[in-house]
Formats: C-alpha cells, sequence, structure tokens
C-alpha cells in the first residue's frame, strides 16, 4: 500500500492523472445518460475533485471555467453548515449563489463526500446548467429580470441523499418547480449517477494506497500548481495595469455598466482591484465573488500558462479586491442569472489591461457576450411543453500571428453549438439559415472571427422567443490598430419580409410559422494595423465569401479591393 512517504514526481504525476481520469469519466457519464440536448449536445456541464478542507484538487479536461470557483464555493458551505455530520452516502445540492456558493441558478451543483478508513477524504462534485429551474420566465434566463426571486427556483444547500436514502420530499420539491420535470429529473439522476461513480472511482484509488497518501497528492498538486503561477506571475514587469470597459445594458434600464480595474504587480504578488466599478444592477447581470474569481484566474491561466491545471493553487495565486455591492460583487437579492455575459467582459477586460505587457499573447476583444436564445412552446406532435435552451458562440479576436477563429465559444464557456439535426430532431422548430455573419470580423494585420447567424421558425404552433445579447451596442474592440468587429443584433423577419428589430434583451416575442426569429451574434476585434495586412490573405478573405469586396476596400485600401 502506498503512503505519504511514497510520493515522489512518478507517483505523483501517475496519480495525477488517475485523477483526471476520474472526473473525466464523470464528465461522460453525464453527456451520454442526460435528457437534455444542453448537456448531451451542448456539453454545458462540469465535473471536479475536493479535498477534505473544500479546496478543488482536479477539474475535468472538458468542463468549463467558468464553473471553477462554483464547485469550490459549493465545498465552502457544505463543510461550514454540515461539518461533522457528513456521512457516507450523502448527496448535497445547492444552487443559490447567495447561499450555496453557486453563480446563478439554472448551474445546480451536487456534491458527494468520499471517505477513507472511516473519515472524510474528500468529495466528488458536478454542475449541470439546466434547461429550466422555474422562475418569472421560460428558461430561467431571460433579461430584465430584477430580483433573484424571480429568476427560478432558489436551493440552499440540503441533503438531497442521506446515507444512501434519497429524500423524496426534497426531490418532489424541487421538480414542482422547475418546468418539464420529467427532463429536470432526466437530468438531475445523470447527476446522481456521475456522483457515484465519482465516489466509487476514488474509494477505489484510495483503496490501493493510503488516506494519507491521498491527502499528500492532494497538497502537492495544489503546492505545485501555485508555484508554477507564482513563477510565471514573476516573468511579468513589475507595475500597474489598467483598463476598463462597459457592458450595454442590464435589460432593466441601466445602460453602460463600467467595470474598472488595476492590477498591482510586484515579484510574484498579483492584486486584481475593481474599485470604480460601478454598483449592482437591478438587472440580472450582476457577479457574485466566485464567478469574478473564474474570470479573472481563467484569464490569468490562459495569458501565462495554458497547461497549468485548475484547482485551488490558482486561487491562491491572486488577491482580489472589489467593492461589496459592486457589480463585481453583489449581495442579496441582486440577480444573476446572466452573469456569463459579465464574465466575459471581465476576460476582456484583463486582457485589455495586460495587452502592453504580453503582446504577443493577447487577443482583441471576443464576441465579449453568452447571446443565449429560448424558444418555448407546446410541441404540436406530442401536445407537451418544451423549452429548447442555447448559448451561441461568435467571433474570437485576433492574435498576434494568427486570424481569430470564427463561430466559436471563447475564454470561460467550453460548450459547442448545438447542431441544426439536434435542434430539428428534438423541437418542433426549423432552422432556415445557419452561417457566419459576413464582415462581422475586425479588420487588421489579422482578422477578427466572425459572427453566427441563425434563423429559426416555429413548425405548425405558434412559440416564445426569449434572447440576451451583448456586444450589440459597445463593438468589441481591436488592438494596436486593428478595428472593431461587428455588434450582434435579434429581429424577426415574416414571409412579407417585414423585419421587425428587437432589443438585446428580448423578451417573449411571439412567433408563428410565418414569422421566424433572426440571431446575429457579434464578431471580434483585430489585431495590428489593416495596412499590414498580407495580399493573400485579403484575397482568401474576399475569395471565401466572409468579407465582401466593399469592406476589403473601405478597410484595407482600394489597392487591396479583389
Amino acid at each position: 500500500m502506498l503512503d505519504r512517504a511514497s510520493l515522489d514526481p512518478i507517483a505523483l504525476e501517475i496519480s495525477w492523472n488517475a485523477l483526471k481520469s476520474i472526473t473525466d469519466e464523470c464528465f461522460l457519464t453525464i453527456m451520454r445518460s442526460a435528457f437534455s440536448t444542453n448537456i448531451k449536445e451542448r456539453h454545458d456541464h462540469s465535473t471536479a475533485i475536493a479535498d477534505a478542507r473544500g479546496r478543488l484538487i482536479v477539474q475535468a479536461e472538458n468542463a468549463l471555467p467558468i464553473h471553477l470557483a462554483s464547485m469550490a464555493g459549493l465545498m465552502t458551505y457544505i463543510l461550514e453548515q454540515y461539518g461533522d455530520s457528513i456521512a457516507p452516502g450523502d448527496i448535497f445540492i445547492g444552487n443559490d449563489p447567495h447561499v450555496a456558493g453557486g453563480t446563478h441558478l439554472p448551474d445546480i451543483n451536487l456534491a458527494m463526500p468520499v471517505f477513507g478508513d472511516g473519515r472524510l477524504i474528500g468529495f466528488v462534485a458536478n454542475i449541470v446548467h439546466h434547461a429550466d429551474v422555474g422562475g418569472a420566465a421560460v428558461g430561467s434566463m431571460s433579461g430584465g429580470l430584477d430580483e433573484i426571486y424571480k429568476e427560478g427556483l432558489r436551493i440552499p444547500i440540503v441533503r438531497l441523499y442521506s446515507e444512501g436514502v434519497l429524500q423524496d420530499d426534497i426531490l418532489r420539491l424541487l421538480l414542482l418547480n422547475m418546468r418539464l420535470p420529467e427532463e429536470r429529473k432526466g437530468d438531475l439522476n445523470a447527476q446522481i449517477a456521475a456522483a457515484r461513480l465519482g465516489e466509487r472511482r476514488l474509494s477505489e484509488f484510495v483503496s490501493g494506497s493510503s488516506p494519507t497518501y491521498l491527502e499528500a497528492v492532494f497538497d502537492d498538486i495544489v503546492r505545485r500548481t501555485n508555484m508554477r503561477m507564482r513563477s510565471a506571475i514573476a516573468q511579468l514587469p513589475d507595475g500597474e495595469y489598467a483598463f476598463s470597459d462597459v457592458m450595454d445594458d442590464d435589460g432593466a434600464g441601466t445602460e453602460d455598466i463600467r467595470i474598472n480595474l488595476v492590477i498591482h504587480k510586484s515579484g510574484e504578488r498579483m492584486v486584481f482591484d475593481f474599485e470604480g466599478t460601478d454598483p449592482q444592477v437591478p438587472g440580472n447581470f450582476n457577479l457574485t465573488l466566485n464567478a469574478t474569481q473564474s474570470a479573472v484566474c481563467f484569464s490569468l491561466k490562459a495569458l501565462l500558462d495554458p497547461e497549468v491545471p485548475n484547482n485551488q493553487g490558482i486561487f491562491d495565486a491572486v488577491e482580489l479586491r472589489a467593492p461589496l455591492g459592486s457589480f463585481v460583487n453583489c449581495v442579496a437579492p441582486a440577480s444573476v442569472a446572466l452573469r456569463a455575459n459579465t464574465c466575459q467582459r471581465v476576460v476582456d477586460i484583463v486582457i485589455g489591461a495586460l495587452a502592453k505587457a504580453l503582446p504577443d499573447r493577447i487577443i482583441g476583444a471576443a464576441n465579449g457576450a453568452n447571446t443565449s436564445a429560448v424558444f418555448a412552446g407546446i410541441d404540436p406532435r406530442t401536445g407537451r411543453q418544451y423549452v429548447y435552451l442555447e448559448t451561441l458562440g461568435g467571433g474570437m479576436g485576433a492574435r498576434a500571428s494568427k486570424d481569430g477563429k470564427d463561430g466559436v465559444q471563447v475564454n470561460i464557456t467550453n460548450t459547442s453549438n448545438l447542431p441544426v439535426e439536434a435542434i430539428e430532431i428534438e423541437y418542433p422548430l426549423r432552422v432556415e439559415e445557419y452561417a457566419f455573419v459576413e464582415n462581422s470580423g475586425g479588420a487588421g494585420k489579422f482578422r477578427g472571427g466572425l459572427g453566427l447567424r441563425r434563423t429559426i421558425r416555429p413548425v405548425g404552433h405558434d412559440c416564445e422567443f426569449n434572447g440576451v445579447g451583448e456586444r450589440f451596442r459597445n463593438a468589441p474592440w481591436g488592438v494596436f490598430g486593428g478595428s472593431a468587429g461587428a455588434v450582434g443584433q435579434f429581429y424577426t423577419l415574416d414571409d412579407a419580409g417585414s423585419r421587425i428589430d428587437l432589443p438585446s434583451k428580448a423578451n417573449r416575442i411571439k412567433l408563428t410559422p410565418q414569422k421566424a426569429a433572426i440571431i446575429e451574434t457579434p464578431g471580434a476585434g483585430g489585431y495590428g494595423p489593416p495596412q499590414a495586412r498580407d495580399a493573400d490573405l485579403l484575397r482568401q478573405d474576399t475569395e471565401s465569401g466572409k468579407f465582401s469586396a466593399d469592406f476589403i476596400a473601405e478597410h484595407y485600401g482600394k489597392h487591396n479591393a479583389v
């Protein structure tokens, strides 16, 4: 049996990969057994392992960076509230950003303790974004909701299973307050199955070593991650780095919400100070501190050491200062459902602040959003309610040596764009167009990525459309002379050709078989002066159909028009 004294670099690497394989297997279990397309097709979920102190140790390879601090927050609340009463077979559930460590209500967290030799050695945890958790709007993700009570069912940390026994009254209470309860139950069962699998796998791992050996592995993973992150920070020049940007609006009347950041860097120490950021707003774009922490830690990892593991060691390498009650450190009952959009803006701001220090690593502003679309109605094929939720990708910012990618999820999200076939099989909807938005990438020596366009029409019934977009008014900026990318937009188009432009927070828009909704996501900013773009790249821009000859002439000069 391995013990603490057996820990060496080779043993640590083998153990590290064993732990990663556990989280990856749990991730696949959820993906393959979930009911909703948002999970089985888009993979909007994460899995992780934490130690007995609640420190995040390992996150699955395909997990979402935005879930990083949320799972760590969940552990803190479990240990504070249940302490020594945690027992084998327990499964804890929670989602509330203010009292359960979550970042928004659709992300339901599950955690299961793991014991070895009769004592707690850690937790396996997972998060799934459920397509609806109740509240005032179908999909629980509409803009303009001005308090968390309207956003869905708030779940504090409670035992869903107590010593292996399902607390059926808790489950019935949850499902009663959510739309599509059978789908919700299916997704919850996928989470439960993954938690049980993770608990079994981690127990098997411990049985081949010892609890003290596992504790040593956990400590060394966090310590080495922290050392690696601090070493990368030390390579940056000392000084202050500042940047600010704005959100379009909160959907409840507040426009141009400013996020201000000053980074203080000295040796291995890095302080992210958000003093001067606007107060929290009525609309649901506010961030809890752990959501801000996820965005900051992701940004630093991406810029300094993309291969460093996602765990507590990254958290410990940086210090956050955010005024309580501000837009990036809100307090209850602040609404937060659309926090991913704001997290994307925090990433842009960190990149903007460090542009001069890391000119070869930063990118132009990406689509800076998490453009969401919810279609809901009664399926005429079954007579049952459906909810189709998707967040769509857009442009990725141009890089120092390459163009930005087109139509992708960026930064803190790691989901896919839902295939057309999956939409049309699962829902009574027709996707009439799925394309890149021409001319939406910002010009530059290297151009920004293009946004996406989806045209969706209900088939055989009327339905409701709710859309939420950002970078619909404040364009994604370019860097070092690169031009801004195009903004996004929502609109409807009927069979007579009548177009109606919609606001960026479009609520309860009625669609019929004669009226389609069109979603165009933002592009991204360019890198470097357009005049420096290679002639062969300009030719490819035109021949691909992604950019018009007029756009090339306007932004690169008439002599370069092809």
